[in-house]
Order: C-alpha cells, then structure tokens, then sequence
C-alpha cells in the first residue's frame, strides 16, 4: 500500500513539493499536504456514502491510545465542529499492568490535546476481573479462546453499555482497511459466514435500541498510511501493540494479504470491495426482523445465552 518515503529525492506527482510516501496502488508519489488532503477525502467520502454521521448526533470514539482510533478521533472531532454534532471518547483498562497504564496515560493526553471529553472505565471496576487475571485462568481451562476474543466480547458490552448511559448515537472505532480484509478472509475460511454478515461500515444487521450503532470511519484506510497520517498530524499515540495480540492465524493471514499487496498494488482494497458484495448477498438471505435476548441478561444475542454470559459463567464474575 503506501510506502513512506525515506531519503528519496521523489517529488510529489501532484504538486512537485518534496514527496513523503507512495501510494504504489495509484502509482503516484505524495507530498504531506496531498497525502492528508487526500486521506481525509477518503473518510469524509466513507461517512458521506454510509451515512455514518448525521447532525445533532453524539459519537463515542472508542479510544484505546493507539494511531487508529487516535486517528478517528481526530477527523471526526474536525469534521463534528463543522456539521454541529457532538464527539466524546470513552476509554477502557482492560488490565493492571504497566501497558494498559501507558494506553490511558496515551488516551487522556490526546483527549487534553483536541479538547475532547473523556469517560474512563475498567474492566476491574466494572466486572471485578482484568484481562490479566482471565488470560491466567484460561490456561487451567481446556480449549480456552485466545486472549482477544475474552477481551473483545467484554469490551463491546462495556463500551455500548456506557454509551447508553451516555446517551450516546454511535460508537466510532478506528478499523482500518487491513483489520477488515484480515478478518473478512479469517471469518471465510473458517465458515463463519454470519460474521461476515454483520460486518461493513455500520456493524450490525438488525438494528435494536439497546444497541448502540458501531460504525468504522477508517475502513477504508490502510493501516501504514494511517500511521503515516496521525505522525503528520503531530498525534502522540502509543505505538506499542498489546502483549495479547500476538495471534498466530491473523499474523498468518496478515502475511499473505501483504505479500499479494506487494505482488498486485491495489488488492487490499479490491478484497474490501468483494468483502461488501459478499456482505450484500449474506444480508439478503436474512428474512427475520426479530434480534433474539440473551435468557440471562436480556441484552441482544445471536443465540439463547450471549456470549459475554457465557463468559461471565465461565470465569465465575
């Protein structure tokens, strides 16, 4: 995808200022005033086309520290000033350790920085238990999930539960174009078809008021270019990743999508295109209109038991 540019006398194939990355999909070279002209560009046109952003409207970002969401909050906070809607973010520790300190210390100074108001929770406060201490028990457990998934399933009830109470419209996260070929190439080799289903710019098929609309304003980004982006804009994000990412498939399937990047300019965002197609025809197959309740906190489920109780149950919180 975009290369930056390091000691290259290149010069911007639009305005023939000094160059500072490539976009090797367009075969052009850009200056940093063309590059953030033309990253923007690409995020109001993916608000514009979905809708996900409407006047009067109070956007959650889901800020963890790090470029993505650093990034998201930022545009839409530009973009909120303009068309009188209000953006807040909301922070959580999921552990104890020195990472998640640095991700909060990381979250509050961007906060301070533009101006934006932030709610802080926690995993420990909120449920009694950390990341930590789950990651821990599930190694006595057997076929335990990997670390994510606990830490995903407890994020999205926290964040939409407090958004609620916020009087919150939509939650913002910072996905960008590689976290949603990654996943969308995961979901389909491991026959999760629903998944994918629930995927695109706004999460979700059927819409519920106890669900609070997630939407991905960065989809469209790739991951290097948003970096580049948020070290442009003078963004102090946390560049490290979280000691539980380390998840052998998606490295695996990152790998590959990355080596057919380089190979064939411009696959990353065709895999996103036929991604939607897919996600198109997977909706249209879907006749019910109900959102089924989790029989043990009444909150919207796939199945008879949501999967935050199921985990709950599990590690006994």
């Amino acid at each position: 995808m975009g290369k930056i540019m390091e000691n290259l006398n290149r010069r911007c194939s639009r305005c023939g200022r000094d160059a500072v990355i490539e976009l090797r999909y367009e075969g052009k070279f850009l200056c940093e005033r063309c590059f953030t002209r033309l990253f923007e560009k690409r995020v109001r046109r993916t608000i514009r086309i979905n809708g996900l952003l409407k006047r009067n409207d109070k956007t959650a970002v889901a800020l963890s520290g790090g470029k993505d969401s650093a990034t998201t909050l930022y545009i839409l906070k530009k973009l909120s000033d303009r068309i009188k809607s209000e953006v807040i973010a909301i922070t959580i520790e999921q552990g104890n350790n020195e990472y998640w300190k640095k991700c909060l210390e990381a979250a509050r100074n961007i906060c301070n920085e533009l101006g934006v108001e932030i709610h802080e929770y926690s995993f420990k406060e909120e449920f009694g238990i950390t990341l930590d201490e789950i990651v821990k028990m599930s190694k006595s457990i057997p076929n335990p999930a990997p670390p994510c998934t606990y830490c995903g399933v407890l994020r999205r009830r926290l964040l939409n539960d407090k958004a609620r109470i916020l009087g919150v419209t939509k939650i913002a996260t910072g996905h960008n174009l590689d976290d949603e070929i990654q996943a969308s190439l995961m979901n389909f080799i491991r026959g999760e078809l629903n998944r994918i289903a629930r995927m695109g710019p706004v999460v979700g098929i059927l819409r519920d008021k106890k669900f609070i609309p997630r939407i991905k304003p960065l989809r469209e980004c790739p991951e290097n270019e948003v970096e580049r982006y948020a070290e442009i804009r003078g963004l102090k994000f946390l560049g490290e990743r979280c000691p539980y990412s380390k998840d052998a498939f998606r490295q695996t399937i990152r790998e590959i999508i990355n080596k057919i990047e380089e190979n064939h300019p411009g696959s990353k965002f065709q895999i996103l295109r036929s991604t939607d197609q897919l996600i198109q025809i997977l909706r249209s197959g879907i006749n019910s209109k109900e959102i089924r309740r989790c029989e043990k906190c009444n909150e919207p489920s796939s199945g008879e038991i949501c999967k935050f109780c199921q985990i709950r149950e599990e590690f006994g919180f």
